[in-house]
């Protein structure tokens, strides 16, 4: 949920080590089915005709400037491609730019790779790099990755195959967000066209499947791109669909059955059975992913950061993880995760091992309620059908506020109402509180720590902090990762401190994969990198 991140995180340190590579045992919160973390699948052996893959819920729009969620990520990352690539060790690469230079710390120029075709067999120019990008700025588009250009002035054409981008201050987080949505590029004509990213029009991407069909309420349809310029990760699948199955026993009982061939993102209560499925595999992968809640209105009862840490102390986090998460995960020590710390892995270990561990304290937080005047105060979370999770959560923040002295109610919202309460601010009226499975789509911890500056889009609770802002622009103007990490780690210091968010825990992410198939990345990255294109036969 980010619209709503839902489902996985990283295992604080286990999963920080493993999204470098190899396998780690990992915490359960106090769960007896402990879980260990598998960074990749073998690679497959051979091609197959047909995979069909599962998505917990059906994308509003294929067009990526509102590509925010898992599922439209999941289905576009192996359509459309961005100027850099994020890979499964989650580093950061050349894509469809083959080049990224940073002559001067306010410009960015951008080498456009020759000889790629887009579906339509039209070629990839300069001019579609530029149209695709300026999307992102214009405000008729909405693009919910607006935050990444906050710092653009101008983007330009300056040779036939190269991009330049001009900012107002230094900013290095931008580059690597090249590697997200918000540096995908599609056909300036198929922009132009009325109805882009709809079930009429599709998309025209580079990618190395090709749209063909979408069924609205039921599946979108691809197939294999015979153009595709990516050589080494050719496609072994030649037709892919995507079917829709929202109800997470239907979804887990579609796997057993063999209807579909896996999915990410599992439902929880669905793991006992597919850990001892024969007919796949249960995978626990690396995350940049941590379940938060977030207070949406500091003018309220929340507006007090001793009722924040009163809540955020009364917290159950071991039972919570056993309740909505299966037992997997770790109590979180910051809303920030762990494994988003791909720029400085070994530092990062440090810098949470100087955070507070998040102790239970119910009778200390109903000291720091009475203190603040707030006993019998109200504070409104939002529930939803739309996870099981929500309402887990939900009930949990309830039981410990009502605990504490605080009258917790329940606002219980429709799925599409919830997936509002991140992009629109009516949505969010009249509710102080509401949970979030958020996770970075780069290998920067910025990424998070820098959408709690004053006035951003995902700043939901419209926190302030000029001490925090200036250093949120230091960070952006850093260059080395290591000096970034350690004013980033400043950043989360603050965040723990003021708990801008109240962090709950960092869960595992999740696939299922049938046994017929292998080469899939287990981890978070298959939200930017094209996964299916590695899949293909296991014997």
């Amino acid at each position: 949920m980010r619209t709503s991140r839902f489902a996985a995180a990283t295992a604080l340190l286990a999963l920080a080590v493993a999204a470098c590579g190899g396998a780690s045992p990992a915490g359960n919160g106090g769960d007896s089915a402990a879980f260990e973390i598998t960074k990749d699948t073998a690679p497959a052996k051979g091609a197959v005709d047909t995979v069909t893959w599962s998505l917990y819920a059906e994308p509003q729009s294929l067009d990526y400037a509102y590509a925010f969620d898992y599922h439209p990520n999941t289905v576009l990352a192996n359509v459309c491609e961005q100027l850099m690539r994020i890979t499964p060790d989650l580093k950061v690469e050349p894509g469809l730019a083959e080049a990224a230079a940073n002559p001067d710390p306010k410009r960015w120029v951008y080498t456009i790779r020759d000889g790629v075709k887009f579906h339509d067999g039209s070629t990839l120019t300069a001019d579609d790099v530029v149209a695709s990008m300026r999307r992102h700025m214009d405000p008729k588009v909405g693009s919910y990755w607006v935050s990444a250009y906050q710092n653009v002035d101008t983007i330009e054409k300056t040779g036939p195959m190269e991009v330049t981008v001009h900012l107002k201050k230094p900013d290095q987080l931008f580059n690597e967000e090249m590697g997200t949505s918000a540096g995908t590029i599609e056909s300036a004509a198929s922009l132009a066209k009325e109805g882009y990213g709809t079930p009429d029009v599709g998309v025209n991407c580079t990618g190395p499947f090709s749209f063909e069909s979408w069924q609205k309420g039921q599946s979108i349809n691809f197939k294999k791109f015979a153009g595709y310029w990516d050589k080494a990760l050719e496609p072994k699948v030649n037709t892919l669909t995507m079917v829709f199955i929202p109800d997470p026993a239907a979804r887990v009982n579609a796997m057993l059955a063999g209807e579909v061939d896996g999915g990410y993102l599992l439902p929880p209560p669905g793991f006992a059975k597919l850990r001892t499925a024969a007919n796949g595999t249960l995978y626990f992968g690396p995350n940049t992913t941590a379940v938060n809640l977030i207070p949406a209105d500091l003018k309220g009862t929340l507006g007090d950061v001793n009722v924040r840490r009163a809540l955020s102390m009364a917290l159950d986090r071991d039972g919570i993880i056993k309740a909505a998460a299966g037992g997997a995960g770790t109590p979180a020590k910051a809303p920030g995760a762990i494994g988003a710390w791909g720029i400085a892995p070994d530092a990062a270990k440090e810098y949470y091992a100087k955070l507070p561990a998040p102790t239970r304290d119910v009778a200390g937080a109903k000291k720091l309620v009475e203190e603040a005047g707030a006993s019998g105060k109200k504070v409104v979370i939002a529930t939803s059908t739309l996870s099981p999770d929500i309402g887990v959560i939900a009930n949990a923040v309830q039981s410990a506020g009502q605990a504490i002295g605080l009258k917790v109610e329940l606002k219980a919202v429709a799925p599409e109402a919830y997936t509002a309460l991140f992009s629109d601010p009516k949505a969010r009226e009249g509710i102080d509180l509401f949970m979030t499975i958020w996770y970075d789509s780069t290998p920067d911890p910025l990424e998070f720590y820098g959408i709690l500056r004053t006035g951003d889009f995902a700043n939901y609770g419209g926190y302030s902090n000029p001490e925090y802002d200036a250093l949120v622009d230091e960070a952006v103007a850093q260059a080395d990762p290591a000096a970034r990490a350690a004013t980033v780690a400043k950043l989360q210091e603050i965040a723990v401190r003021d708990v801008i968010w109240i962090p709950l825990y960092e869960p595992p992410h999740t696939m299922f994969l049938n046994k017929r198939l292998t080469g899939a990345p287990t981890g978070i990255s298959q939200l930017v990198f094209p996964w299916a294109a590695r899949l293909g036969s296991a014997g």
